[in-house]
Formats: structure tokens, sequence, C-alpha cells
């Protein structure tokens, strides 16, 4: 496998470190913050409106960008909205900081599958979005319980901090990794035949996937 699925993949692992993480900081930033634990929950929920409204919307509006430059840029997006959050002088701040990483996560999931069938042979592209994955999964394992470690004993500033330098490693491992020839065609190509689905059709079906997951979470939010 390429090299540059390892660095999707820990974009992936931050991504969902930095999701699921602050439920397990929400009674201690409402207690740092002096805000009440309902309160401190819209940070949850608010973060996956952002990955709502972010993975369909934003996924349509970027399909004729070249996909190299909008995954650095998302990882940059990532990795200021958790710096926005390590310094965030109150409550509004931070909620600012939890929606404009949600925006990048939602399109990242999308652009990440397409990005890793692009770097594989077409019958190791299940592997290959598997592989992606595969940094989700682990994040649920080991990031988020570290990440609550992180947050209970030096402050859940310090975890935003963590999760940013991962952000920090994930831009640079694509942008000397991920090749700037990726496969990728721009969307409303007047040579396409109506039967073949283009990159932009398969990338918006799969921030729809992401989004529908987010709202199942914003549902049972608290």
């Amino acid at each position: 496998m390429p090299i540059a699925l390892l660095a999707l993949t820990i974009s992936a692992f931050a991504i969902g470190t930095t999701e699921f993480v602050i439920v397990g900081l929400i009674p201690t930033i409402a207690a740092d913050l002096r805000i009440g634990l309902p309160s401190a929950g819209l940070l949850v929920s608010l973060y996956a409106l952002g990955v709502a409204i972010g993975a369909p919307v934003l996924t349509a509006l970027t399909g004729k960008l070249p996909r190299k430059a909008l995954l650095l840029g998302l990882m940059a997006l990532f990795t200021l909205g958790n710096l926005l959050a390590w310094k965030a002088p109150g409550y509004e701040t931070l909620i600012a900081a939890r929606i404009l990483t949600g925006l990048a996560h939602g399109v990242f999931f999308s652009i990440g599958s397409t990005i890793a069938t692009g770097l594989v042979p077409k019958e190791k592209a299940a592997s290959a979005i598997a592989l992606m994955f595969t940094g989700l999964t682990v994040a649920l394992v080991t990031g988020v319980p570290l990440g609550t470690f992180i947050g209970q004993h030096f402050g859940w500033r310090e975890t935003f901090l963590a999760v940013a330098a991962l952000g920090v490693i994930a831009f640079i491992g694509s942008a000397l990794f991920v090749p700037n020839d990726i496969r990728h065609r721009p969307p409303a190509s007047s040579d396409r035949s109506p039967h073949v689905p283009s990159r932009r059709t398969t990338d918006t079906a799969v921030a729809r996937w992401a989004a529908a997951g987010c709202r199942r979470s914003l549902r049972a939010a608290p």
C-alpha cells in the first residue's frame, strides 16, 4: 500500500479523536467555562451539525478543485479549528471552533475515500478505503481515551493542542506523499456516459453517508 494512505489514516485518526473526545471532557469544560452541562453538550451537537452541513454542501461546491489541494486545505482548516479551541477565550469561540472542525470533517471523509481509491489499482480500492477508515476505528479505541486522559489531568485545552499536532503531522504527510496527479474528473464533463457516475457524484454520496451518521449523533447528543 502507498505511504500516502498512511497520511490519510493519520488524518482520519485525528478527526475521529476530535469528534468523540469532547464527550469525556464535557464536565471539565463546563466547570472551567462556568456553563451548564446542557450548554457544554451543545459542543457535541454543533460539531455534528457542522458535519451534516459541510459534508454534502461543501463537497458539491468543491467538486472541481484538485484533490490534493482540497485535502491540504481541509487539514489546515482542521488544525486551525483545534488551535482555536485550544486558545478559546470563552464558550462562543469554542462553539465556532467546533463548527469549523466539523465542516472539515464532513468533506474529508468524502474526498478521502476517492483519494484513497486513486492511489491504488482498481482491484485494491476497497482495501484502500478500509485502511483509511481504520484510523477512525483506532481513534475510538485509543485516541479518545488518551485524549480524555490528557484533558482530565492536564486540562481540556491540551487535548485540542495534541489533536492539532496530529493535524500538522497529517498535513505534512499529505503534502509530501499524496501525489499531485490523483485521478480526478471534474463534474459536468460533457463526454461522460449517462450510466457512469461522476467523481462528484461519488464524493457527494459518501458525504451524505457521513452526514447521516452525524445526524444520528446529533439526535443522541445531550
